[in-house]
């Protein structure tokens, strides 16, 4: 299953967010694909279960052919909203909960198909055979073409892959949350050819004023001028430099900030560079 290097995450396009207006949301969705952007990332809970209809209503507005994107969303987390019956946020992995879930995705996105249909969370409760049972069935039927896993560890990995392929794992990564590097989950995808996805693949750097991000923007400041860049495009250079391949999945809904993102994928990183950058954030040498 072929992606676009950068994903565009949607979770902010909607009420949890910058609550875009449909032609917003077009023409966002055209800013995207000008920068060879054309994998989006959805989940069911986005904006308390509305995001994706707003998505949907836009992209069968938008001339876009549903051949040149891939739509991805995630199911699995019961929130607690006004347009869910929930009284406690918890996990349903069950088999009819997985298929009505996806259906309800379809339904919503306007679409047939999803290219990539991801649990969103682990649960304790969750049992491979159930899921086995539910993605087979989605999948005869034509309703995903791939199936993967969000925030999964190694084992959990395994648990689930045991009687169900998984193609992608979903985690957290960044410069300031790269334990993926050390706990085993990039080794694994490497290892089984695993798509790795990154959300928050610009970390706290932006978001918190502390010793470790001080020391990012100072080194940061020091290879900005050698890459003729900016900071956010070096961040996401170090991510892609990893031999795991990873997508990272940007959120923002500024055109010229996703034209940056996309020229990211020009900058090559000297090893040592890539290093010197590791360093900053961890704040002693490598072992």
């Amino acid at each position: 299953m072929t992606y676009s290097r950068l994903i565009a995450g949607t979770m902010t396009w909607g009420s949890w967010g910058k609550q875009l207006t449909q032609k917003d949301m077009i023409s966002l969705m055209h800013d995207c694909l000008k920068n060879t952007i054309t994998t989006f990332d959805h989940a069911d809970i986005y904006g308390a279960y509305t995001t994706e209809a707003d998505f949907g209503n836009a992209f069968v507005n938008s001339g876009i052919k549903r051949d040149e994107i891939q739509l991805i969303s995630k199911c699995g987390i019961q929130y607690m909203s006004d347009n869910r019956d929930n009284t406690i946020k918890h996990y349903n992995y069950n088999k009819d909960y997985i298929i009505w879930s996806a259906e309800t995705s379809l339904k919503y996105l306007k679409t047939d198909y999803l290219d990539l249909f991801l649990l969103h969370r682990p649960s304790p409760l969750m049992h491979p055979n159930e899921v086995s049972e539910a993605i087979t069935k989605l999948k005869e039927q034509g309703k995903i073409k791939s199936f993967g896993v969000s925030n999964f560890t190694p084992s959990q990995v395994e648990l689930i892959s045991n009687t169900t392929e998984i193609s992608a794992n979903q985690i957290e990564f960044s410069l300031t949350q790269h334990s993926a590097m050390h706990n085993g989950l990039l080794d694994q995808m490497l290892l089984n050819n695993i798509t790795a996805m990154a959300w928050s693949p610009l970390g706290s750097v932006f978001r918190e004023d502390n010793e470790q991000t001080r020391r990012i923007h100072k080194q940061l400041g020091e290879l900005i001028n050698i890459y003729n860049c900016t900071e956010d495009q070096l961040l996401l250079a170090w991510i892609l430099k990893h031999p795991a391949n990873i997508h990272p999945i940007i959120g923002t809904t500024n055109p010229k900030r996703i034209t940056d993102a996309n020229n990211a994928e020009k900058i090559d990183l000297k090893l040592e560079d890539w290093f010197k950058i590791l360093v900053a954030s961890q704040g002693h040498k490598v072992p």
